[in-house]
């Protein structure tokens, strides 16, 4: 499908029940679209994006490790519920940095995702049972995670009307750069100075970014000193787009970190080696940089539920075509760099998906962090469902790759159904 540009409505007819209803008083400035600051808020969210999603992109090389290691003895369904548990704990709480973002600006929100983060990595080199290395990565380091994620894409928004999409695509491609240097280097690291000094070395390098991110992300717009209120977060639930927009969000997060988290246990299943199998995620990663930023340029101009619908459907097809019937390590290296791009479209395009239909800037840290806390549950069930079927079929992952692809594709379809509540099924419309 092909969407010309000459064939498109700049403003989709969006009806009082699809956007955000209450107008504010007073209407904050207009964004300026660049300048110093806006383009060092872009890099101080680069840094963050790094340090936080970029360390969330790992989760396949600890799932791996932790089988062979310090959990040899529990299942790969049991294992996963620490990497599932730590994507869940950062988007589940993004409702709590995102309004603290809102009403009192990110530094308090990012200084304490700083502290947590980095210490429950120290935390986690110390770590040598289930309980130690769930508590210190799943929960500590998660909700540092969590509090330095969701404050750095409610501030670029503020900056950017003209070119938002294209500059959340380069903040977030700070996760894709940090899933490519992080598990190369833990990969080198864990047989030369041991798991201990491996995670403390971690920690520090992602202190050294999160101190540029906390001393360059700096809010347009005054925070709105608003008290909590739940009706914030339980008013987008209002819109029918925002909620099947969630809903594709569930079932896209559902299948969608399946491969980060299990594609180098799969590469290992067929027998590629340790070394080769870990450097998957960086290639899926990588990929996934060029993912986040071309689409998010083409999202700009041809709408960003246009691209992110097209990309999220080839991704469920590359996982159809190309991981099932993958039983050797040239396919299975294809997919990682095909299902890096689509992945890095869909996980990075969906904060200006929210922004497309949200009318007072200063609320978008209350909607984002809503969407992402309900898209959060399929990635905390995901894994141990995944896992579970791996068992069930003694060791084969053809049940988890169809998984996968099924979820991812039930996403695209309930994204369609937001994209028409917008515009209605016309094709030919930028939305």
């Amino acid at each position: 499908m092909s969407i010309p540009p000459s064939s498109h409505v700049s403003t989709p007819d969006i009806g009082p029940s699809d956007i955000e209803k209450s107008a504010p008083s007073t209407l904050p400035p207009s964004p300026p679209n660049g300048g110093l600051q806006a383009w060092l808020a872009v890099l101080g969210g680069f840094c963050v994006a790094f340090a936080s999603f970029g360390w969330i992109n790992c989760i396949g090389i600890f799932q791996s490790y932790y089988e062979t290691h310090q959990l040899s003895t529990y299942s790969a369904s049991t294992v996963a519920w620490i990497p599932s548990t730590e994507a869940f704990i950062m988007f589940f709480f993004g409702p709590l940095p995102g309004f603290l973002s809102d009403t009192y600006g990110p530094r308090i929100p990012m200084l304490i995702g700083s502290f947590l983060h980095v210490f429950g990595l120290m935390m986690t080199s110390l770590g040598d049972s289930y309980y130690q290395l769930f508590l210190a990565q799943s929960v500590c380091s998660a909700l540092g995670c969590c509090f330095l994620f969701f404050p750095s894409m409610a501030v670029i928004p503020t900056y950017f009307t003209t070119h938002r999409a294209l500059a959340l695509g380069l903040v977030v491609s700070g996760s894709s750069i940090g899933g490519v240097v992080l598990p190369i280097a833990i990969t080198r690291l864990l047989p030369e100075i041991g798991f201990g000094w491996t995670m403390r070395a971690t920690a520090f390098i992602l202190l050294f970014l999160l101190i540029i991110g906390n001393l360059t992300l700096k809010p347009y717009l005054p925070p709105s000193g608003k008290k909590f209120a739940v009706k914030d977060f339980v008013e987008p639930l209002r819109e029918r787009s925002f909620v099947a927009l969630t809903a594709a969000g569930f079932a896209t997060y559902l299948g969608g970190f399946l491969p980060f988290t299990f594609i180098v246990s799969s590469g290992r299943e067929i027998g590629m080696s340790a070394t080769l199998a870990g450097y998957l995620v960086a290639i899926v990663n990588g990929s996934s940089t060029f993912g986040r930023i071309i689409p998010a340029y083409l999202g700009d101009k041809y709408g960003v539920f246009n691209v992110m619908i097209l990309t999220t459907f080839f991704g469920s097809i590359f996982t159809f075509a190309v991981w099932l019937p993958a039983h050797s390590n040239a396919p299975l290296i294809a997919y990682a760099a095909l299902y890096g791009f689509t992945s890095g479209c869909t996980f990075s395009i969906i904060p200006a998906m929210v922004a497309s239909i949200t009318s007072d800037m200063r609320k978008i840290g209350a909607r984002i962090g809503t969407l992402y806390a309900l898209s959060a549950v399929g990635a905390l069930v995901g894994s141990p469902i995944a896992g579970a079927i791996v068992k069930r079929q003694e060791g084969s992952f053809e049940g988890l790759i169809v998984f996968s692809g099924t979820s991812i594709m039930v996403g695209v379809m309930l994204a369609v159904v937001s994209r028409c509540m917008i515009s209605g099924a016309t094709v030919r419309v930028k939305v």
